[in-house]
């Protein structure tokens, strides 16, 4: 009889054991060739980073064939651009501009590139305003005496004819830097500035001798801006400009 109860017993353990395996291997799944490839949600699907590293070869892999090292150096790269966001290189510019820029922030790293463009902005509005005008005390504070002195034969030719200058800045679609140079600690950088402008001149009767009020001209212009990076004056004086007509 207790023959009888250990055989049961042996019965009982075996179907125990057969349960237990098949809720592991449902539990655990199993490879069979056919379960596709895994998809990391940082790296992306395995099929397109193998496909991407044999279509251009830039993704370097370390010596056990991980390629989460090209992960980490793209970001290390990221973070050092940003924290250079301000600061012109060779690598992400390579008009001849760049190397005059290089040599001005390493000799005065306090030269900020983005305020600099902004206050050129501001004068660019103003000279123009102040031409049209024939506001002389603000132009002397801008300009050098030589560029200043040009302005003002221009205003007074145009005031001696009786006629009036309607300068009209639209905007400014476009100001960027392309020459800087630094001799002796004296600075000086050169903006293109591209802009949108309605310029009609009147006559002493107020009749339009040139221009048109209704419409938006394209203007291209290069001015130089100076200071001198030492002294205690901040502010940049326009030393040339030039137009295209």
């Amino acid at each position: 009889m207790s023959n009888g109860f250990q055989f049961i017993d042996i019965i009982l353990f075996a179907m125990i054991a057969a349960f237990l395996i098949m809720r592991l291997r449902n539990v655990l799944g199993r490879r069979d060739g056919h379960e596709g490839n895994y998809r990391d949600s940082y790296n992306g699907d395995a099929s397109e980073q193998n496909d991407a590293s044999t279509s251009d070869g830039n993704i370097d892999t370390d010596i056990d064939g991980n390629d989460n090292l090209a992960q980490l150096t793209d970001h290390a790269n990221d973070i050092e651009a940003a924290s250079n966001s301000n600061r012109i290189t060779e690598e992400n510019d390579n008009e001849p501009k760049v190397s005059g820029l290089i040599d001005l922030q390493n000799a005065h790293p306090s030269f900020n590139l983005e305020e600099f463009l902004a206050g050129a902005r501001v004068a660019f509005e103003m000279v123009l305003g102040a031409y049209a005008t024939g506001d002389r005390k603000v132009l002397e504070n801008l300009l050098s005496s030589e560029v200043f002195g040009n302005f003002v034969r221009a205003i007074d030719e145009r005031e001696n004819l009786g006629h009036t200058l309607e300068d009209t800045l639209v905007g400014i679609s476009k100001s960027e830097i392309l020459d800087a140079n630094t001799d002796n600690g004296r600075v000086m950088v050169t903006v293109k500035f591209m802009s949108e402008q309605i310029n009609v001149v009147r006559d002493a009767e107020g009749q339009i001798a040139s221009g048109n009020p209704n419409e938006v001209v394209d203007a291209v212009d290069f001015w130089t801006f100076a200071r001198d990076i030492q002294a205690t004056n901040p502010n940049w004086t326009l030393v040339a400009t030039r137009s295209l007509d």
